[in-house]
């Protein structure tokens, strides 16, 4: 298990951070998260989102000496992220996170509890903010409380949360919790000197700049056609903001000539085809002599309407055989009235 220092402070979330899924499948109310850096994808002179922590769902415990509690269980995807909780206590804890399954071996047999691989562990908590780097494994937070019980042997048992409505997700059983708790309601259930610990969950939330522009690869041309010695031209792709991409794919038994060209020359050319080196001179967008290429061009507002034109080059014998053309092009498909570009 990767050990990550618990003193990461929750000013210093940069992009670092790989995007990790908050997972509560089982109770939605409950809310934390890892820090993440969002792709928000071409912001075209937007603000970028900004992220930070925010509080999310917050639980009173009740503990006994020596008792333990199990608080959230974590999910991070992809390499993992950041968690982050603060813990206000009435006398001293230890808080560490765990592997959800070694935590729900150890509560079947207790007297390896003292074994339990410990990430983060943080002693003699009253009042701090704690948090961790969590890896891509099931991890349950747990807090112990740090008194000796009464005999060190045996295992001192679970805390109890005071508002049972507030349910967490944790790698605990209510079959186990009836067993180690009695009843397991600090309403019902006789404390013999309690300790109260408040846990209060953070989320890592888009605090501004929250709604972006969303962009689409849109497919506007996939065809197979059989060869002519005549150019061939699709029209119909105008951009709608600034450096608006356009992805192109060329397969020919032949070397081709490939270009986007301005839709009103591209039209001309139908009927001026000695024309096109002309109108090639001045396009930047165009590969020549190919036959199996992928590449791609931007295009802003100002360029107007853009049409593909595909040909073989001049001179080249053309076969009884079919080319393949495809083209995509990206297109902003929510939120557009926020592009901010020259109109």
């Amino acid at each position: 298990m990767r050990q990550v220092s618990a003193e990461i402070l929750a000013d210093e979330q940069p992009c670092r951070f790989n995007e990790s899924i908050m997972r509560n499948l089982k109770i939605p109310l409950i809310f934390v998260s890892f820090a993440i850096c969002a792709f928000s994808g071409p912001s075209f002179g937007q603000q970028q989102r900004v992220f930070n922590w925010q509080p999310g769902n917050q639980e009173d415990v009740r503990l006994d000496p020596a008792n333990y509690h199990a608080g959230q269980t974590y999910h991070a995807s992809g390499d993992g992220g950041n968690m982050q909780v603060d813990i206000k206590s009435e006398l001293p804890v230890t808080i560490f996170l765990a592997r959800s399954e070694e935590w729900n071996a150890a509560l079947q047999h207790p007297e390896g509890l003292n074994n339990l691989q410990q990430l983060c562990a943080r002693e003699h908590v009253v009042e701090a903010r704690y948090s961790c780097f969590v890896p891509p494994v099931s991890m349950t937070l747990i807090i112990r409380d740090e008194r000796n019980s009464p005999d060190q042997a045996v295992f001192a048992g679970l805390g109890a949360v005071l508002d049972p409505k507030n349910k967490t997700e944790r790698a605990v059983g209510e079959g186990i919790t009836a067993i180690f708790t009695g009843q397991g309601s600090a309403a019902t259930r006789r404390f013999k000197t309690p300790n109260d610990v408040h846990v209060q969950y953070f989320r890592w939330l888009c605090v501004e700049n929250c709604i972006q522009p969303q962009f689409q690869w849109i497919e506007q041309v996939k065809e197979k056609y059989q060869l002519t010695s005549f150019l061939k031209v699709y029209g119909g792709v105008t951009p709608d903001h600034d450096a608006a991409q356009v992805s192109i794919k060329i397969k020919s038994p032949v070397p081709m000539v490939v270009a986007m060209l301005p839709s009103q020359v591209a039209d001309q050319l139908h009927t001026q085809p000695d024309a096109l080196e002309a109108a090639l001179q001045k396009n930047a967008c165009q590969q020549r002599g190919v036959q199996s290429l992928q590449f791609e061009c931007t295009f802003n507002l100002e360029d107007g309407p853009q049409s593909l034109i595909v040909a073989p080059e001049a001179g080249v014998k053309v076969p009884h055989k079919k080319a393949e053309i495809e083209m995509q092009f990206v297109k902003c498909v929510a939120n557009c009235q926020l592009l901010e570009t020259k109109r």
